[in-house]
């Protein structure tokens, strides 16, 4: 796995990028991006960490959370934040 970090514009992932045989493994794992204003867009989550909750038990508000891989219409039924 590895790790890309971007402090300047906020934006943190974590990929694979190789082989298996003769298949190529690239994917991403986790893609979050802090916007200025303190908002975290949770872009992808592929891991059972359950990432969100585990910033909600550190003490981030769930409205400062986006889960951005879901669509615009259905965050509002998430309990974090819409945009």
């Amino acid at each position: 796995m590895l790790p890309v970090v971007d402090e300047e514009n906020g934006q943190y992932l974590i990929y694979t990028d190789g082989w298996k045989d003769t298949w190529r493994d690239y994917a991403c794992f986790f893609h979050v991006d802090v916007k200025e204003n303190g908002t975290i867009y949770l872009r992808h989550d592929g891991t059972d960490l359950e990432v969100a909750n585990q910033l909600v038990e550190k003490g981030i508000p769930k409205d400062e959370i986006v889960l951005a891989f879901h669509a615009p219409y259905k965050r509002e039924l998430s309990g974090f934040g819409i945009s």
